[in-house]
C-alpha cells in the first residue's frame, strides 16, 4: 500500500442506515447507480399498457433486485406511460376508524378501501385495516428505496403526540368529545397521502405499496418510526447532521436551472406559511365567530320569553331561530376553510420540504464525486512519486489505487448526472401537479362560499318580514 494511502471520509454527514449490511463498503456511488433496464420491464407505470409476463409474474415476496429493474425505470418511460394512461384508475380511501387497545398501548386503526381496474392488482377492490405507523413504515421504505435516485416522494402526516396521548388515555366518551375532531383530520391527511402516492407512475407499481393495499395482514411493527427507539435516535441524529451539513456546505453550482428553482421553492415555501398562517388565524376566528352567534341566539331566545309585546316576541324568536342557522353556517365555513384550503396549503409546505430534500441528495452525490476526485489526484500523485524512487514494490498497488479511484469518479460523475435528470422530470410532474391541485381548491372553495353565503342571505330574507311586522 502506499504511504499515504489513508482514505480521508467524505466531507460530509451521511446517513446511518442501520438496517442494512455492510456491503460494498468502499463504493460510494453504489446505492445510487442504476441497472440496466430490460426494455421488456419499462412499460408498467400509473395507467399503461399491458404488463410484460415478467411483471404480471412478479410477487411481494420476489427479491428486491427483480423488482428494482422493473421501479428504476427511466423516466422517460414513465412519461410515456402516464400520458398513454386510459381508463385504468385507482380510487383510494379511508373509511371508518376504531381504538384498538387501552391505555398507552391503545392506538386508532384505519380501514383502507381500494377500488381499481389495474392488472398489477388481484381483485378489483379491496380493504385493509392499517395503523398510523404503518403509514410511517410505508414512507420510510419508499424514501429509502427512491429519495436517492432523485424521486420527489411524498410527506406522510407528522405525528401529534398530544393528539394521540388524549386519545390513549381518555375513555370512550372523552374520545368522542374531545378526540373525534383529532382522528378525522388526521384520517383526512392519512388519505391525502395515499391519493398523493397513488398519482406517482413509479410509486404505484413498488410492492411495498401494493402490499399495504392489498394484502389484508398485519404488517411487521415499524419500530423505527417511533421517536423513543433506537431508531429514532439515529434519525434524530442523521437530521442534525443533514441540517449542519446543509447549512455549512454551499454547492458551486454549474447548472442555472437548479440554482433558479431552488431560489423560487425557498421563496415559494415562505410565502405558502405565511398564508397557512392566515388561514388557520381564520379558521379560529370563524369558530369563536360561531361561539358568539350561539350566545346571540340564546339571548335572543331569552329575551323573547320575557316580552310582552307579541310581534316584537315573534320576532325575537325568529331572531333566535336564525343565529342558531347562522352559528350552524360559520361552523361549516370554518371546516370548508380548514379541509379545502389550509390542509393543502400545509400538504405543499410539505411536498416542498420533499423536493428540498430531492435537492439535497443531488448536493451529497456532488460531494462524493468532487472527494473521489481529490481523492484521485492524490492517489496519482503517489504513483508519480513511487515511479521517481523506482519503488517497484509499491508500483503495482499505487497502479491499481488509481484505476479503483478513476472509476469511482467516473461512476460519481455518472451518478451526477443522473440524479440531475431526474430531479428535472419530477420537477415538472409536481409543477403541473400543483397547478391543478390549486385549480381544484380554488373551485371548491369558491363554491363552498358561495352556497353558504346563499344561505346566509336566504335566511335573513326570511327574517326580514318578522321584522317589518312589528306594530
Amino acid at each position: 500500500m502506499a504511504d499515504d494511502s489513508t482514505v480521508d471520509p467524505p466531507p460530509l454527514f451521511e446517513n446511518i442506515n442501520i438496517s442494512s449490511e455492510d456491503k460494498d463498503k468502499d463504493d460510494l456511488f453504489v446505492s445510487a447507480r442504476q441497472d440496466p433496464i430490460d426494455e421488456s420491464l419499462t412499460t408498467i407505470t400509473n395507467g399503461t399498457s399491458e404488463p410484460s409476463d415478467i411483471i404480471s409474474t412478479l410477487t411481494i415476496s420476489d427479491s428486491r433486485s427483480e423488482m428494482e429493474k422493473v421501479l428504476f425505470s427511466n423516466s422517460d418511460t414513465a412519461e410515456t406511460a402516464e400520458a398513454e394512461s386510459g381508463d385504468e384508475f385507482l380510487e383510494i380511501s379511508i373509511g371508518e376508524s376504531q381504538k384498538v387497545g387501552d391505555g398507552m398501548g391503545a392506538y386508532v386503526a384505519y380501514r383502507v378501501t381500494t377500488r381499481t381496474n389495474m392488472r398489477i392488482f388481484k381483485k378489483r377492490e379491496f380493504a385493509v385495516t392499517r395503523r398510523f405507523s404503518d403509514f410511517l413504515g410505508l414512507h420510510d421504505k419508499l424514501s429509502e428505496k427512491y429519495l436517492k435516485v432523485g424521486r420527489i416522494i411524498p410527506p406522510a402526516p407528522e405525528k401529534s403526540v398530544i393528539g394521540m396521548t388524549k386519545i390513549k388515555m381518555g375513555s370512550s366518551t372523552e374520545q368522542q368529545n374531545n378526540g373525534s375532531e383529532f382522528v378525522e383530520r388526521r384520517r383526512a391527511a392519512l388519505e391525502r397521502y395515499l391519493k398523493r402516492t397513488a398519482q406517482h407512475p413509479v410509486l404505484i407499481v413498488d410492492p411495498d405499496f401494493r402490499e399495504f393495499l392489498e394484502y389484508d395482514v398485519e404488517l411487521p411493527k415499524a419500530t423505527s418510526t417511533s421517536a423513543l427507539s433506537s431508531a429514532g435516535v439515529m434519525r434524530l441524529f442523521n437530521k442534525v447532521g443533514e441540517t449542519v451539513n446543509k447549512i455549512t456546505y454551499k454547492m458551486d453550482e454549474t447548472d442555472p436551472w437548479f440554482e433558479e428553482r431552488l431560489t423560487h421553492i425557498e421563496g415559494l415555501e415562505n410565502q405558502l406559511r405565511k398564508l397557512h398562517t392566515n388561514v388557520e388565524a381564520m379558521v379560529t376566528y370563524r369558530k369563536e365567530l360561531a361561539i358568539l352567534t350561539n350566545g346571540v341566539s340564546k339571548s335572543a331566545a331569552l329575551l323573547s320569553a320575557c316580552e310582552d309585546h307579541n310581534s316584537l316576541s315573534r320576532a325575537l324568536t325568529h331572531l333566535a331561530d336564525t343565529e342558531e342557522k347562522v352559528e350552524t353556517l360559520h361552523l361549516d365555513q370554518a371546516n370548508t376553510d380548514f379541509y379545502i384550503l389550509c390542509e393543502l396549503l400545509k400538504d405543499y409546505i410539505g411536498l416542498l420540504g420533499a423536493v428540498r430534500d430531492a435537492f439535497h441528495e443531488r448536493t451529497k452525490l456532488f460531494q462524493h464525486w468532487q472527494h473521489s476526485q481529490q481523492m484521485l489526484a492524490k492517489k496519482r500523485e503517489a504513483k508519480a512519486k513511487f515511479e521517481l524512487q523506482n519503488r517497484t514494490d509499491k508500483l503495482e498497488q499505487a497502479n491499481l489505487e488509481v484505476v479503483e479511484w478513476e472509476s469511482k469518479v467516473e461512476r460519481g460523475q455518472e451518478s451526477f448526472d443522473k440524479i440531475s435528470q431526474m430531479i428535472k422530470k419530477e420537477m415538472e410532474r409536481f409543477e403541473k401537479s400543483r397547478i391543478q391541485d390549486f385549480k381544484i381548491m380554488f373551485i371548491q372553495y369558491l363554491e363552498n362560499h358561495l352556497e353558504h353565503q346563499a344561505k346566509l342571505v336566504k335566511y335573513w330574507e326570511a327574517f326580514l318580514p318578522e321584522a317589518k311586522a312589528i306594530a
